[in-house]
């Protein structure tokens, strides 16, 4: 394979954090690679330098000549009256050029700027690429060619900026966080299009489904050094694994070693110059071998909750809308103790409206929210909080508390508790100005828990975060002693932690599967196979019309699933009371209280009667 891209002895640091040093590694044509890294440690940094936004200290990025190469930033931004077709055809080529005065003859009708636009995309045989425009903008759902830019939502400016990669055709495209802001729905087929493509690809994501089912290498940024993989993600994780216990290993054998020739350098020192230099210098590199620490730290996610009742939250015909734009139409739902709620649905239908009216951020038009008495909200939104750039880390923490106290065994000062999240002593004195978006994130999650809440709220809780803080973050919740609601796009994210989901479809329209995203996604697609081979048509379309007609009377709900389980919790307590009593009644003995015991015999019998009917109309459901 051709070799596109050669890194060569890169360093880059910023005053005295060392990001990395002296890394080399290669891109050839056909890779598809993902570049993993904890939160700070440079990944960012590095594609910026990669792709001619920033410098380094010192060392080469050598490119193919003539290479076309597309970088999609982590923010991407545009002049706010620019509209969608300016900033997608922004280049100086004929063809851009063409299909832009194409256009703009179509706006203004004018016959004559319309023969010689059209003269023009003849000339620049640019048809072809005003269909891909044209075509990729639909697929992304970008719909108004002459939108300006500033009425954009930040979701739709991150698909104006993957259109303007895509239509451009690049050999080799540098991709950070392009999963950030987009709904599931633009994911699976980005997914797809670049899993059909054969693009060559770098990119940084914390989508592990994503990752895992494009790339075919990994490149991993951890102590200033670079390390790569040939495989996927999974291959990836077992290798690491192997890398760090190696590691590990080299250093023990090291920190061993160290002693013998530690004690032969303080014997006689007064000969010192008689001693071997090479044995000398030899000391000197095992000595700094051994003071390496491998073993890799994470974010420590083992504080508690505070204790939560049985009364969560009632929804009690809740509706929300916004002009013509249903957002909640009569929602009527009662919250289960310890419930994990995933919400799913395109941008825009809603899910982060809901949030806001369970949390009296906004109020409902008609309805309302009855809430426990106990309940006590930590609610990590998508947009963050506004830290004050001038503050120190550790100023922040201490704003919310100085010491944290979960309960007996569990007590922190805020500098103990941010140290659980990575921030240690130098850390903590760093302004905020300096931190990394992740960084920031990460000492967002940390404020959050600081407040002990027992009723978790985490809008789009992946974003910026790195996998391994997320991994922690799973466990945590998979874990945690009380509710949580989380509404994200991360499928994996989504799969290890919620116990339902509530698909948000549009006007109003919330369904509730008993099941994660994954096994949601599976039962979408079998039924609408299922709809496709009966060949039902419509006016409106089949996606659409399964939708509208979503029937889940042959599935369990969330509610329903509890009671099941509570019914067979109660019919094996009540079975074994009556088996006790049939026990004593046939023993012969004498019962003094005969009477109630019978008539608590009939109240088991009268009981076990209508729990068996339901159970066995539940478990027909299942």
């Amino acid at each position: 394979m051709a070799s596109y891209l050669q890194v060569e002895n890169l360093t880059k640091s910023f005053g005295a954090d060392v990001l990395f040093t002296d890394i080399t590694f290669g891109v050839a044509e056909g890779d598809k690679i993902g570049l993993i890294a904890k939160n700070g440690l440079g990944k960012t940094t590095l594609l910026r330098i990669l792709a001619g936004d920033d410098t380094p200290d010192s060392g080469s990025v050598i490119y193919r000549n003539d290479l076309r190469v597309g970088y999609l930033p982590q923010s991407p931004s545009f002049p706010g009256s620019q509209t969608v077709m300016d900033s997608c055809l922004c280049g100086d080529d004929k063809q851009s050029q063409a299909v832009r005065d194409y256009e703009m003859a179509l706006i203004s009708a004018d016959s004559d700027a319309m023969t010689h636009a059209i003269q023009a995309m003849d000339n620049a045989a640019a048809w072809d690429y005003e269909d891909r425009f044209k075509q990729i903008l639909t697929m992304l759902k970008i719909d108004d060619f002459n939108q300006r830019m500033e009425q954009l939502s930040g979701g739709q400016v991150k698909r104006v900026a993957l259109a303007k990669i895509l239509i451009g055709e690049p050999q080799f495209i540098i991709l950070d966080e392009p999963t950030n802001h987009l709904d599931i729905d633009m994911i699976e087929w980005l997914e797809n299009y670049l899993k059909r493509s054969f693009v060559t690809l770098l990119m940084v994501t914390h989508d592990r489904y994503f990752l895992d089912g494009i790339c075919n290498k990994i490149l991993e940024l951890d102590q200033q050094s670079i390390y790569a993989y040939s495989g996927n993600y999974n291959y990836y994780l077992e290798k690491r694994t192997e890398r760090i216990e190696a590691q590990n290993s080299a250093v023990e054998r090291a920190r061993n070693l160290l002693r013998t020739e530690l004690d032969w350098m303080r014997r006689q020192p007064q000969a010192r110059a008689h001693k071997a230099q090479y044995r000398i210098d030899a000391f000197y590199d095992l000595k700094q071998r051994a003071q390496a620490r491998p073993t890799e730290r994470n974010v420590e996610l083992n504080v508690g909750a505070t204790y939560i009742g049985n009364k969560i939250f009632t929804a009690c015909d809740v509706s929300k809308r916004f002009g013509e734009k249903v957002i909640l139409d009569r929602l009527n739902y009662t919250f289960a103790r310890y419930e994990k709620l995933g919400i799913v649905g395109d941008n825009g239908v809603g899910k982060s409206t809901f949030i806001k009216l369970l949390l009296g951020i906004l109020q409902p038009d008609s309805g309302h929210f009855e809430l426990g008495e106990t309940i006590r909200f930590g609610y990590y939104s998508q947009e963050g909080i506004s830290f004050k750039e001038d503050k120190r880390v550790i100023d922040a923490a201490r704003d919310i508390a100085e010491v944290i106290y979960f309960d007996e065994k569990n007590n922190y000062t805020a500098s103990q508790f941010l140290n659980l999240f990575l921030f240690n002593a130098r850390d903590q004195q760093k302004l905020i100005a300096k931190l990394s978006g992740g960084e920031r994130r990460r000492l967002y999650l940390a404020t959050v828990l600081m407040r002990k809440p027992n009723f978790l709220i985490l809008d789009e809780p992946t974003n910026d975060l790195d996998i391994q803080t997320l991994a922690v973050l799973e466990d945590y919740i998979a874990h945690f002693k009380g509710c949580v609601i989380i509404v994200s796009h991360d499928r994996y994210f989504m799969d290890r932690t919620v116990d339902h989901t509530w698909v948000f479809m549009g006007n109003g329209v919330i369904k509730d599967f008993p099941g994660n995203y994954s096994e949601y996604r599976a039962w979408k697609e079998l039924h609408e196979r299922e709809v496709s081979e009966k060949g039902k048509n419509s006016t409106s379309s089949p996606e659409r019309q399964h939708y509208n007609n979503r029937d889940y009377s042959n599935k369990l709900t969330y509610k329903e699933k509890k009671e099941l389980e509570q019914i067979t919790a109660d019919l094996e307590a009540l079975n074994h009371e009556k088996d006790q009593l049939d026990t004593l009644f046939s023993s012969g003995a004498t019962i003094d209280d005969a009477a109630q015991k019978a008539t608590r015999y009939q109240e088991i019998k009268d009981t076990l009667d209508e729990l068996e009917m339901r159970w066995l109309e539940l478990s027909e459901k299942k």
